[in-house]
């Protein structure tokens, strides 16, 4: 009778400490690449979000076409999204990008428009009335006071953003989801386990991260929430 494997590795066991500690380099280099194609993703598609919903915001008849345009951008499935992007940007970081930005969109553009919609009317005829222009206006009064709608598109779209950088594992960009891709094929249940479980641990951090900068930004928030009985 052959004794068993001597190591959690060897035995192929979903959880193994071993995998950790032989392939510390590997799995780094895949939560890394995963940070930074998130973050990159969700900021440009912050910096194009904004200026889109504020078009929405001043001229009514932008709102149909701008919502429209994101909406069917997020019903288009991620395969057939990095299809239609690879003869632009070919196999490279830049098409997993393209392709996330496409997707934040959606969900940044409708949570941005609808806190600048929440401004009171009252609020802006006041700020007219004071002085402010509509640039000083729109930086001054409507974006901060727009902020707890627009964080809470923000959270979504960077949770969001962690799960769907994996599908980039089909074209080598794909952060922890080349170490799930390639231990799904070899049946490497540490590997896979391993790397899922940190796609959770970094949702949730950033979730927690961007709230508590939520509430940094909004400390009249707080302040109401405290005055409430």
């Amino acid at each position: 009778m052959t004794a068993p494997p001597d190591d959690c590795l060897a035995r192929n066991e979903w959880i193994c400490g071993e995998y950790l500690s032989t392939r510390r380099r590997i799995v780094l280099d895949a939560v890394v690449q995963h940070l930074e194609l998130t973050a990159v993703s969700v900021l440009i598609a912050l910096v194009v979000a904004v200026p889109l919903a504020v078009l929405a915001r001043r001229w009514r008849w932008a709102t149909g076409p701008v919502l429209a345009l994101t909406t069917l951008l997020y019903t288009i499935p991620s395969l057939a999204m990095f299809s239609l992007l690879l003869p632009v940007y070919g196999l490279s970081a830049s098409l997993v990008v393209a392709g996330l930005v496409l997707y934040s969109l959606t969900l940044l553009v409708r949570n941005i428009l609808a806190g600048l919609r929440a401004v009171p009317e009252e609020t802006r005829q006041a700020a007219r009335g004071m002085g402010y222009g509509p640039i000083r206006l729109l930086l001054t009064v409507e974006l901060p006071l727009a902020l707890p709608a627009a964080m809470a598109g923000l959270r979504i779209a960077t949770v969001s953003a962690v799960s769907l950088v994996t599908i980039g594992a089909i074209v080598g960009f794909g952060g922890l989801g080349n170490l799930i891709y390639t231990g799904m094929n070899t049946y490497f249940k540490a590997q896979v386990l391993t790397a899922s479980v940190l796609c959770v641990v970094i949702a949730v951090a950033a979730d927690l991260l961007l709230l508590g900068v939520q509430r940094l930004l909004t400390p009249w928030e707080r302040a109401a929430g405290a005055a409430r009985p």
